[in-house]
């Protein structure tokens, strides 16, 4: 008998859950292996072990099938890999428009976008599914906290491979416009998008390469971009993403900051003060070092000031094991609504002026002029355009709906509006 594709894949289902289950029984890695592939594998402890479910960490939530066996306990680490494989192996449907992909279940349906060939627990599923948890769990604590607006949920694929789900919010009672963009791509890339994707350049390739000799490679991130109404309330923005060549390289990124019209000292305090926390439970050096990275990487060198107030930022990060910067990077996307909330509900119903309004209308124009020249993921997708990789409502996803640009202007002294601007001038610590 010949079974269908979607067929095949439900047949499938208990075998790669017991997979992911065992790599999260086993308690810790023995090691992690760059095969010829170049991707990293995961290799279990104590290989052999039965189980009979995975076990989801906070805010992912992951569909398993009933597979019988022995049961099992895992640590916070293990528990990761376990969720993230299950989540990137296992699905209950599938879109006409992501048909390649294998399934994977995570909460509301998503359909893994990675290659078939991908195994359910390499890190490109369990990042890609980390992500989509991170993007259903944000979006809807959003929406609770605008009241009013919904996110638009928007699945695409490419035709050279991969995909994405564009989440955009318009219109809401708090927020005019906020985007939560998860992304998939794969395939061959020209050496100045490889450039624009890493700040080490062309040598992250893992070879030397031939002029015009391009690059197979494989990325995921999760970006996102929340503009409020209300000029007392800040603009955030974060992304995190994972890199692969196949030539043997793997890396990670991403950071999240903050841009706000008016200075308030003590919401920049709980903003930096989340982030300081989530860097020291891996190293106490990691926040200082992320914290300077991002008042360096968001600075506009043609006006002589930063973006915003900013955050954490890295990039070319394979310091540690894999499976750490996983970990990290899931705690910082399960961090940003714990950062961000709290600021927007204490100031979205002061009042405002229509010159406090002009003013943040201004620091957006400023915000364009950073993603339109300066930043790295924005360039990176331009480039990848014409091979067909790049989605142009994705990439410009991150502009505000409105921005203002007034001639040679300059805040009077001793003015809230100086007042931060002195602070863009000269990074200051918040914590």
């Amino acid at each position: 008998m010949v079974l269908s594709r979607q067929e095949r894949r439900r047949a499938d289902a208990p075998a790669i859950v017991a997979a992911a289950a065992t790599a999260a029984a086993a308690g810790g890695l023995t090691a992690w292996a760059l095969p010829s592939s170049g991707r990293p594998t995961f290799t279990p402890a104590s290989p052999g072990i039965a189980n009979n479910a995975a076990v989801a960490p906070a805010g992912i939530q992951v569909a398993a099938a009933n597979v019988s066996s022995s049961s099992f306990s895992a640590s916070s680490s293990s528990a990761l890999a376990a969720a993230a494989v299950g989540a990137a192996a296992l699905a209950g449907r599938h879109s006409k428009r992501q048909s390649r992909s294998r399934a994977c279940s995570v909460k509301m349906g998503y359909t893994s976008l990675c290659k078939d060939s991908d195994p359910p627990d390499c890190m490109r599923r369990r990042f890609e599914a980390a992500c989509a948890a991170a993007q259903e769990q944000i979006c809807k604590t959003i929406e609770d906290l605008d009241g009013g607006a919904k996110f638009d949920r928007e699945p695409y694929s490419r035709d050279g491979g991969g995909g994405g789900i564009a989440r955009v919010l318009k219109g809401g009672n708090v927020f005019e416009k906020a985007g939560v963009n998860l992304s998939v791509v794969y395939g061959e890339m020209p050496q100045d998008a490889l450039r624009a994707a890493t700040e080490r350049g062309v040598d992250r390739a893992g070879v030397k390469l031939e002029p015009g000799q391009k690059v197979p490679f494989f990325a995921c991130g999760l970006s996102s971009v929340m503009h409020p109404k209300n000029p007392h309330c800040p603009t955030m923005h974060f992304n995190y993403r994972y890199f692969e060549t196949d030539f043997g390289t793997w890396w990670f990124g991403g950071g999240t900051d903050i841009t706000p019209s008016y200075l308030d000292r003590e919401d920049m305090k709980h903003f930096h003060g989340t982030y300081k926390k989530v860097c020291e439970k891996y190293d106490p050096e990691w926040y200082p070092k992320f914290k300077e990275w991002a008042d360096r990487y968001f600075y506009i060198k043609h006006r002589g000031e930063t973006r915003g107030l900013g955050g954490i930022f890295f990039d070319d990060f394979n310091s540690e094991d894999p499976e750490t910067h996983l970990k990290f990077s899931t705690d910082c996307l399960q961090a940003v609504t714990e950062a961000y909330v709290p600021v927007i509900e204490k100031n979205r119903n002061r009042e405002f002026t229509e010159l406090q309004k002009d003013w943040q209308q201004m620091r957006r124009g400023r915000y364009v002029e950073f993603n339109l020249v300066y930043d790295r993921g924005t360039i990176f997708g331009l480039k990848m355009l014409p091979s067909g990789a790049g989605r142009i409502e994705s990439i410009l996803m991150s502009l505000p709906e409105t921005a203002r640009w007034q001639y040679c202007h300059e805040p009077e002294p001793g003015t809230p509006e100086m007042e931060i601007m002195e602070a863009f001038r000269t990074p200051q610590e918040w914590v």
